[in-house]
């Protein structure tokens, strides 16, 4: 019996295919594009693992036509599921549900894939994916914990485990995760990731900082959103320390480039820029030069996430096509089965569109309706927080000044070496008459 290099049995055509097959796990669980070499070799194995673990990778492109290119695939999968293993079947269902946009079913299969196959980690990987874009931060946890008895000696499964206790709250238990996953491989990116999240949460934010220009050279030769992404996370720590003169070089250096035409790398370039400015630094042509790799991403709708980046880009850099963005998605909202399309996407696509074109009274009171459910729609507590930073600047500009004082003051308490909130915060104050002279 063949096996994987997770010691799972995989049913081949071709015997030859297991090295490929293994790049696109090992790939995928360390961020690596080795991944997609599983391509190379789907025309010709037809095994239901192979043409599942294809569709997998066209999905992750994050487009409209990904399931139609994935398609093929999950057909080929189906029919081949009969000659495969349990395990193999279940993972090609789960794509299968996937590529049809049932993501409940999806969720449940790979949750039953982790109490019959805990070793089987990519089908971990891709639940905790879909768990995160629904903001199902406790099912991502409960997830990789339920694999820990028979995975623990995979210093991957430790960096999965680590975000999700982050993304929990329970920073003690992330870093102990993520510091367990680098005993095992002091280069695993996701575990650096994590740290990363644990450390700005606490306000550890010169040891964030040092921490990722540490690891940085661990990132060479990753996908472009794992290496875009961790460089974001140390170009936060920046903008925190006051220092937009370094998160900007990190901008136009790490962040943004790598592969324009991708949606993650394009979110990236999005909520730094929009931070940036938020800190008060000046970004010149910048959304001008992102705005038309957005452009094509109006009818998208692939994620709300992802669409509120693409608007608020589209819309800072003064193009018509975000207006045309936010009239689709609302036609999207109306007609979508999940509820927060409507109630949580709609109103801050709204605020967000609001607050990039100066009516910053009509940005406050749309963002204040979909802030208290932004989870719902995904991304990190880290990510979600650049929703919070507009609705504080709506706040203060529209002349909310005893509202923004009262949150913002409480966030420079919490972040007291934040010279970023600390600043903001007593601009507040000295507007309101209650500056103190320190």
């Amino acid at each position: 019996m063949i096996r994987d290099s997770l010691g799972n049995p995989a049913t081949l055509h071709d015997a030859s295919s297991l090295a490929f097959l293994d790049d696109f796990a090992q790939g995928l669980l360390r961020y690596e594009p080795r991944a997609v070499r599983l391509l190379e070799i789907a025309p010709a194995d037809g095994s239901a693992i192979v043409q599942a673990a294809a569709a997998a990778l066209q999905m992750f492109a994050e487009t409209p036509d990904a399931p139609a290119r994935a398609l093929p695939h999950v057909q080929r999968a189906l029919a081949a599921a009969p000659a495969a293993t349990p395990r193999e079947q279940r993972f090609a269902a789960a794509v299968a549900a996937w590529v049809a946009g049932d993501i409940p079913r999806a969720i449940a299969l790979h949750e039953e894939q982790a109490a019959e196959h805990p070793r089987d980690l990519v089908s971990v990987k891709l639940g905790q994916y879909h768990l995160f874009n629904r903001g199902d931060a406790p099912g991502m946890l409960r997830l990789a914990r339920q694999v820990l008895p028979a995975a623990g000696d995979v210093p991957q499964l430790h960096g999965m485990l680590a975000f999700g206790w982050e993304q929990c709250h329970f920073l003690r238990e992330a870093e102990a995760a993520a510091q367990q996953a680098l005993r095992g491989e002091p280069g695993e990116p996701w575990a650096h990731h994590a740290l990363a999240h644990v450390m700005l949460t606490e306000g550890r934010l010169r040891e964030g900082w040092q921490f990722l220009q540490a690891m940085a050279p661990h990132w060479d030769g990753l996908n472009s959103f794992m290496l875009t992404h961790n460089w974001w996370h140390a170009a936060l720590f920046a903008l925190e320390l006051d220092d937009a003169g370094a998160a900007l070089r990190l901008y136009d250096t790490r962040v943004w480039g790598v592969l324009k035409t991708y949606s993650q790398d394009q979110v990236n370039a999005v909520s730094l820029l929009a931070r940036l400015e938020l800190a008060g630094a000046g970004v010149g042509p910048r959304w001008q030069e992102l705005a038309p790799w957005l452009a094509p991403r109006v009818a998208d709708h692939v994620l709300a996430f992802l669409d509120l980046h693409y608007l608020y880009g589209l819309a800072r850099a003064g193009r018509p096509e975000a207006d045309v963005l936010l009239a689709d998605l609302a036609r999207h909202a109306q007609q979508a089965p999940q509820e927060a399309w409507r109630s949580v996407a709609l109103p801050a696509a709204q605020g967000l569109l609001a607050h990039a074109r100066g009516d910053h009274a009509t940005a406050a009171r749309t963002l204040a309706l979909a802030l208290p459910r932004l989870r719902e729609i995904g991304g990190s507590h880290a990510q979600r927080d650049l929703f919070q930073q507009l609705y504080l600047d709506a706040l203060a500009r529209s002349g909310q000044l005893a509202e923004a004082q009262h949150l913002l003051q409480q966030q420079a308490r919490l972040q007291p070496a934040s010279r970023r909130l600390d600043r903001q915060a007593r601009a507040v104050a000295q507007a309101l008459g209650i500056g103190q002279n320190r």
